[in-house]
């Protein structure tokens, strides 16, 4: 029996990272992935074969919905240490707005088109309504990444998905309180002093768990490796412990958690959130593959043509007047109010909400709850399905995408520096020139560079620069050290791959081996081979060395151009047919297909050998 629970978690969270793989790969929304992983391996693989392949309620039993519950809290808590306060100086009404209007108008008209178009009846219409209205940060902050919004609307769409997320599964408990205690013979109003008493205690707790952690960590009194794992067990208890005074107010206790951390100004924030995006990766991807194959072919049967006109009601009527309405006056113009309002994926918790509610209801006598689950699990695979590929090419049909080119982000202005961005930009390869002297930047600004002007290190530079923008960064100042701390501050984001610096002194050729160097752990990937620093390049450059473009062809072959590098000249950065480029590091070959163009820094005397551009 342990063998088959142990082979049953190998294949969930097996399947949901392959998923996660492929959307990668494929640059598809990986939550359409994830379902479908759990549909092939649920539903599916019943509908073909009988039985299906993987069945979570048997496998999982009475555990089942506590896992959910405990992997969605964590989910949650990851998504508030990402709002940060400081997020709001252009964003602060439209948030306000879409969270205490857009919630309530949305909860009303979802309730309306429930009743009138699915026919169910008011109170249950009310329930599901209160967990769709939400979106949520599972499915959110994947869409926000693919599509590089600015960052206004991105703080919109986060901070609703995330804030919104369980006042949806409050306010369906607040339903399904009055619907029980009506039943009982009761007054309604107790549900609600419930609800208020609810949201109440798990805020407090929240915020207390919050500020404790945050004296802690910040007096000393947990070491260091111990902290990541500190933060889980607290998120877990608090959760617990919220849930067991209050029905359903884990949820906004640890939301209120991951919010009060994240604004405490902890110098381990960064790896603590690290930490939690490596956990909470894999737990999104194992519940939406849970909850998918958890569904039986049966429930989905239920479901008729009533019930699809709701769905697309609610994405194309719904949504976007809710939107529309409570944006009125929020300052976010036509486009940025128009994108928000046809992008609402719905989340996780919505899901896992809608299992336990149903089930609960069935037992309590009402066969009509049935319909909850399969209901509320179509409407978030229709959404995710839609919005997943719908909103990078909206975003770019409103002129809201940032993607385009690949970018560049050079740190540190110099002569060198200086002269690789004036080569790339002729080559139309956009490039950001980063550095914390005004005087240094003044050549780059009067050559109508893109300029950042501050420290790249503070935290206005991760609010203004809008890092996902860039697909490569290299660290072009004197200071090696300096150069490698860039580096690993922004290896996560952009990938260790896509970081790399010039040596601050001219060393050995291969300085990832030198025990005398910075180890090659704590910095990013040499750029340019033979040992050469920013001393030798800003001398080679005074010396009249330059940056020549060559473009390979079907007579001018990698070969050649690597036979004129091998003559003295730098192979830097190549650029791809399909308008992608990539840094060329010690022991990377440029791609060799005809097209392909190749920027070197080279000697004025292969200049005179060998004609560039027209090999």
């Amino acid at each position: 029996m342990s063998s088959d629970l142990t082979l049953t978690i190998a294949v969930i969270a097996g399947s949901g990272a392959l998923a996660q793989w492929l959307a990668w790969r494929l640059r598809w929304p990986s939550i359409v992935l994830m379902m479908g992983a759990g549909l092939i391996l649920g539903p599916i693989w019943a509908f073909l074969a009988g039985t299906p392949l993987l069945d979570p309620s048997i496998a999982f039993g009475d555990y089942l919905r506590p896992m959910i519950a405990m992997a969605v809290a964590v989910i949650l808590f990851e998504g508030g240490i990402t709002l940060n306060f400081r997020e709001l100086r252009d964003a602060s009404v439209p948030v306000r707005r879409i969270v205490f209007l857009g919630f309530p108008i949305g909860w009303g008209l979802t309730t309306l088109a429930l009743h009138a178009l699915a026919g169910l009846a008011l109170d249950l219409s009310a329930m599901i309504a209160a967990l769709l209205t939400t979106t949520g940060p599972t499915v959110v902050l994947p869409l926000l990444r693919q599509a590089k919004l600015p960052g206004r609307v991105s703080s919109v769409l986060k901070w609703e998905g995330i804030v919104n997320d369980p006042i949806g599964a409050l306010a369906a408990v607040f339903v399904f309180e009055a619907a029980r205690q009506s039943a009982l013979g009761h007054a309604w109003h107790a549900a609600a002093g419930y609800l208020v008493l609810g949201a109440l205690i798990g805020a407090g707790l929240g915020f207390l768990f919050g500020f404790g952690l945050s004296q802690a960590f910040r007096r000393g009194w947990a070491p260091e490796p111990m902290k990541a794992p500190l933060v889980l067990a607290s998120v877990l208890v608090c959760f617990a412990s919220a849930d067991a005074l209050a029905s359903e107010t884990g949820l906004v206790a640890v939301t209120v958690f991951g919010l009060v951390v994240a604004n405490s100004r902890l110098a381990s924030i960064e790896e603590m959130r690290r930490f939690k995006e490596g956990i909470a990766a894999i737990l999104v991807a194992s519940v939406f593959v849970v909850l998918a194959a958890a569904l039986a072919p049966a429930e989905l049967g239920q479901l008729g043509w009533p019930h699809y006109a709701f769905i697309f009601t609610f994405m194309l009527l719904v949504r976007p007047v809710t939107v529309f309405l409570s944006m009125i006056g929020s300052g976010l113009s036509l486009k940025e109010t128009g994108f928000i309002a046809l992008i609402g994926p719905r989340g996780v918790v919505a899901a896992a909400a809608a299992g336990h509610l149903a089930a609960s209801l069935v037992a309590a006598g009402r066969e009509d709850a049935a319909l909850l689950a399969p209901l509320v699990f179509l409407t978030i695979f229709i959404t995710v399905f839609g919005c997943g590929f719908a909103v990078a090419p909206l975003a770019r049909l409103l002129g809201l995408s940032q993607t385009g080119p690949d970018s560049l982000l050079l740190v540190g202005a110099n002569p060198w520096s200086l002269g690789l961005a004036d080569a790339l930009k002729a080559q139309d390869i956009p490039v950001t020139i980063a550095d914390t002297s005004w005087r240094r930047l003044r050549a780059a600004r009067l050559a109508g560079h893109d300029v950042y002007f501050g420290e790249i290190l503070s935290e206005t530079a991760d609010w203004k620069l809008q890092v996902s923008r860039f697909s490569a960064l290299l660290a072009a100042t004197p200071n090696d050290a300096y150069n490698a701390l860039v580096c690993v501050d922004y290896a996560p984001e952009l990938g260790r791959s896509r970081v790399f610096q010039l040596s601050g002194f001219d060393g050995p050729p291969d300085q990832d081996t030198d025990p005398r160097a910075i180890a090659y752990t704590a910095r990013g990937r040499t750029l340019i081979h033979r040992g050469r620093g920013y001393d030798s390049l800003n001398r080679d450059w005074w010396s009249g060395w330059r940056f020549r473009a060559t473009k390979l062809s079907e007579t001018y072959t990698l070969d050649d151009c690597l036979a004129d590098a091998d003559a003295g000249s730098d192979l830097v950065l190549a650029r791809r047919p399909n308008g992608t480029f990539a840094m060329l590091g010690p022991g990377k070959t440029p791609p060799e297909a005809p097209g392909t163009l190749i920027i070197r820094f080279a000697p004025p005397e292969t200049d005179e050998a060998k004609p560039v551009d027209q090999p």
